[in-house]
């Protein structure tokens, strides 16, 4: 069943290659969707893809990239959006 997941992310999240590692994730997961910068310091994720991906997925991001530094996540479910094709990095 596809699914999709609202993500921000809150930590030291910028500036250590958090979007690029977002991803890489993603693209190996098979998932669609974008991941960017909010102006308060977050990382604001959209993703789509099979519900056991995405839940890989959230574990992923949880952890983050080495230079990381994630406080708190915040995920929200929603409906698949299958207009969204790829996954972009803005």
């Amino acid at each position: 069943m596809r699914l999709g997941v609202h993500i921000v992310v809150k930590g030291l999240v910028q500036g250590v290659g958090f979007r690029f590692f977002v991803h890489r994730q993603a693209l190996s997961l098979c998932l669609t969707g974008q991941v960017r910068n909010l102006y308060n310091g977050d990382v604001e994720i959209e993703a789509f893809g099979e519900r056991s991906m995405l839940e890989e997925f959230v574990k992923e991001v949880k952890v983050g990239p080495r230079a990381a530094h994630v406080v708190d996540i915040k995920i929200e479910w929603k409906e698949d959006d299958p207009s969204k094709k790829g996954f972009e990095v803005r």
